[in-house]
């Protein structure tokens, strides 16, 4: 069984780091010499119209849409802003940032521009003004949602989307050192943390909660087994799901997590795919989703009611 996608949503990014070479002026660290430069003088320089900005509210990505037709949904497109326009709006609001805050996402193969993010939650004042130039910001599921999964610029541009919020996120999570409690400083344009303490220096890296995804079927009756959980919307259904616990494979989580949710043993379990998944709670923002079929050996349901609403066998048909 396959799925008709290159890829996964937020898998298959078109960024790849350009070389760390100090003589590349795209390069992560030369790149973001270029950025603080800029702020400093308030004024572009050579490589600053290169430079492309995602800005991000809360988790939520900074967008903009156009309606095609009255009888279409918009479309929507991430609102990439340049270091130059960003510079100007900075001056308009009196808003002042730091180099040190924005985060190296990297380059596309076909075009000289760098892609970086940067979280200005903290800066109310810039939300009125972008607003005025009809740009807002987006939940990223509601992106996942309205991207058409066929264009596959879109989803690379939501895959871009995805990597930034991880990485934002990671930042939040990661402000105190956790082995001397020491505050922590970003290094290599922000794809890495160090710890401020001279004595500890421990470099801090990061990392993804692994996930298990399954669909669990009942080959016999062609069925398949989806859950409902409370903050659903009416209609919703979907694969059980739960977190590798230390000292098991991914396999006896598949078998684990079915039996705790709804009673229901599982036998066979094949590996299906992956998917980089950061629209998780923002304690977890950056999980990589390991997707399985799980044969069922017993068919009787016990749903927990602390994890799940509801969970039922549905056909092919009902699906």
């Amino acid at each position: 069984m396959s799925i008709n996608l290159p890829s996964h949503v937020f898998a298959g990014s078109p960024l790849t780091s350009k070389s760390s070479n100090p003589g590349n002026p795209f390069s992560p660290t030369a790149g973001l010499e270029t950025i603080k430069a800029s702020l400093s003088d308030n004024k572009q320089s050579a490589c600053s119209s290169n430079f492309k900005v995602l800005l991000f509210n809360c988790g939520r990505p900074l967008a903009s849409s156009i309606s095609v037709s009255v009888d279409s949904p918009p479309v929507w497109n991430l609102g990439w802003i340049s270091l130059d326009d960003l510079i100007r709006l900075l001056e308009s609001t009196g808003v002042q940032l730091s180099g040190d805050q924005f985060v190296y996402l990297g380059s596309r193969a076909d075009d000289n521009v760098v892609y970086w993010a940067i979280d200005v939650s903290a800066e109310r004042s810039l939300v009125p003004l972008l607003r005025s130039k009809q740009f807002c910001f987006v939940e990223l599921r509601t992106l996942m949602v309205a991207t058409d999964w066929a264009d596959l610029q879109a989803m690379g541009n939501l895959a871009i989307a995805g990597h930034a919020r991880a990485l934002l996120e990671w930042h939040n999570l990661s402000r105190f050192c956790g082995h001397c409690g020491e505050k922590t400083l970003p290094i290599d344009a922000g794809r890495r943390k160090q710890c401020s303490n001279e004595s500890c220096k421990k470099k801090i890296y990061p990392r993804v909660d692994p996930v298990v995804i399954m669909l669990v079927i009942d080959r016999e009756n062609d069925r398949a087994l989806l859950s409902k959980q409370s903050r659903f919307i009416p209609r919703m259904w979907s694969c059980l799901a739960g977190f590798i616990e230390p000292g098991e494979s991914l396999e006896e989580a598949v078998r684990r997590e079915t039996w705790e949710e709804t009673g229901i043993e599982v036998g066979e379990v094949a590996y299906h795919s992956s998917q980089p998944w950061p629209v998780g709670p923002s304690s977890m923002p950056y999980q990589l989703m390991i997707g399985f079929f799980a044969c069922a050996k017993s068919l009787e349901i016990n749903v927990d009611k602390k994890e799940l609403e509801d969970a039922k066998w549905h056909s092919r048909e009902n699906v």
